[in-house]
């Protein structure tokens, strides 16, 4: 990537569409790979794209000329991942699609995201948020910043930005469960934050509007210099062997209380190990 610019600061925001929590997920096919007709913008990908906001509007927002482009991987469904993202506010999008893509796991997809953030090149921060909510690994940040050779700051619970003499430097602080570490990093580099950074915002009607004339770049692995061996199920480390629904919520066991609801009550927490 370039070096950090004197004015004006390049964020990319890693976007997911991710299967709707609000619906059952099914799996597909002989590579169990996780069906995405009923998908959105990933809940925790918000507070990445609000704590760019926030960044950029305490910096002097679009008349400092800071930039933020939103920037995902996926089938062509996942583009409205990108749109959701414009119409909160992020000024472009960039949706990288390509068959090949199916299947990728942690690994293969640090592998296609830093192929297309060296091939897009110029950002300061690439801010991504503390996991996906369907593979729920938070994987993917650091395999980016070791493939990008970048430093890397995780689960940051605060997030600042300031402009140094050398360039931007980046301070945020991680929160562990009984202490909390302040971390200073220069740009360029990738964050990752928790959703305890900030609230995110909803997209209005003038935003909505606004964001059907954002540009959307759309990329395939071959634009990027990536081979379709080295992502998807072939170029991922590990497989899902097998997959099968949840079984049905047992009934509940009810106890009426006819004199000696307390004693059923222990001997049930008892016989459930709970005692």
């Amino acid at each position: 990537m370039d070096e950090a610019p004197a004015t004006g600061l390049n964020i990319a925001v890693l976007v997911k569409h991710v299967p709707d929590a609000q619906f059952d997920r099914h799996i597909n096919g002989e590579h169990k790979t996780t069906q995405r007709s009923e998908s959105i913008l990933s809940e925790l990908d918000e507070y990445a794209l609000e704590a760019a906001l926030q960044l950029t509007e305490k910096l002097g927002g679009d008349a400092a000329g800071h930039r933020i482009t939103a920037v995902t991987m996926g089938p062509p469904a996942a583009v409205s991942a990108v749109k959701k993202a414009l119409q909160i506010g992020a000024h472009q999008g960039v949706h990288l699609t390509d068959d090949a893509l199916l299947g990728s796991d942690a690994s293969a997809t640090s592998f296609a995201l830093s192929a297309l953030l060296s091939h897009l090149g110029g950002f300061d921060l690439v801010l991504t948020g503390m996991a996906s909510t369907d593979g729920e690994t938070s994987l993917v940040p650091a395999q980016i910043a070791e493939r990008l050779q970048l430093p890397q700051v995780t689960f940051a619970a605060t997030l600042d930005v300031t402009e140094e003499s050398g360039g931007w430097l980046v301070t945020a602080r991680r929160d562990g469960d009984t202490y909390s570490e302040t971390l200073e990093s220069p740009l360029p580099a990738i964050v990752s934050v928790t959703d305890q950074i900030n609230e995110p915002r909803y997209p209005n009607f003038k935003g909505i509007m606004a964001a059907k004339k954002k540009p959307v770049q759309t990329l395939s692995l071959g634009d990027i210099g990536v081979i379709g061996d080295q992502v998807g199920l072939t170029g991922s480390w590990t497989r899902v062997q097998d997959a099968e629904p949840r079984p049905p919520r047992a009934q509940g066991t009810v106890i009426t209380d006819e004199g000696d609801a307390g004693i059923r009550l222990v001997d049930f927490l008892a016989g459930q190990k709970l005692l």
